[in-house]
């Protein structure tokens, strides 16, 4: 049984959740979101929660209750407050810079590396610090794990991009022999 899918979601004043067949829409002003249940998955909203249940004993069926009602949870915590993850910046010469949609990072390489982000994605540079904003968990995270990836950290001397709550364990050098 899931324990995640019996909680019910609580439904913010400012955000208004509606089901049409199996698609919730939330909105908040003028931005929507969808999420689509495909079937298998029970929802209602009523007294400003909303509640979900398994259509069927299926083993199928029980996973997506607990994995739509944390879907939804999270949606409705980046409209009211934003996700947002930081990544640090650590080498000489490393930097980064922000031009209108494209993040323009400078890692060691022979050639700068532009990255373009979608809309609705705020990047911010500050010193070494990279911090990226949305409204969506799976894209901030999906753009972070991305950026990191131009240049992962290494273990001796710590050099690259890394989370800022991350901790890079460092390696020993090289000895020179007696």
């Amino acid at each position: 049984m899931s324990r995640i899918g019996k909680n019910p979601v609580t439904i913010p004043a400012e955000v208004s959740v509606s089901v049409d067949g199996n698609v919730v829409v939330f909105k908040k002003g003028s931005v929507q979101k969808e999420l689509d249940t495909k079937g298998n998955v029970e929802v209602k909203v009523e007294d400003g929660k909303i509640i979900f249940s398994a259509k069927s004993d299926n083993r199928q069926d029980r996973a997506y209750w607990g994995t739509y009602r944390a879907l939804s949870a999270n949606i409705i915590v980046g409209l009211t407050e934003g996700y947002q993850k930081q990544l640090e910046i650590n080498g000489v010469g490393y930097r980064a810079a922000v031009k209108g949609n494209i993040l323009e990072l400078q890692l060691g390489f022979s050639h700068p590396i532009n990255y373009e982000f979608p809309k609705g994605i705020q990047i911010t540079v500050e010193k070494n610090l990279l911090t990226i904003k949305g409204d969506d968990k799976q894209v901030v995270g999906q753009i972070a794990a991305e950026v990191r990836s131009f240049r992962p950290p290494e273990p001796y001397k710590g050099k690259g991009v890394k989370y800022v709550e991350e901790h890079i364990r460092r390696k020993a050098g090289k000895t020179a022999k007696k």
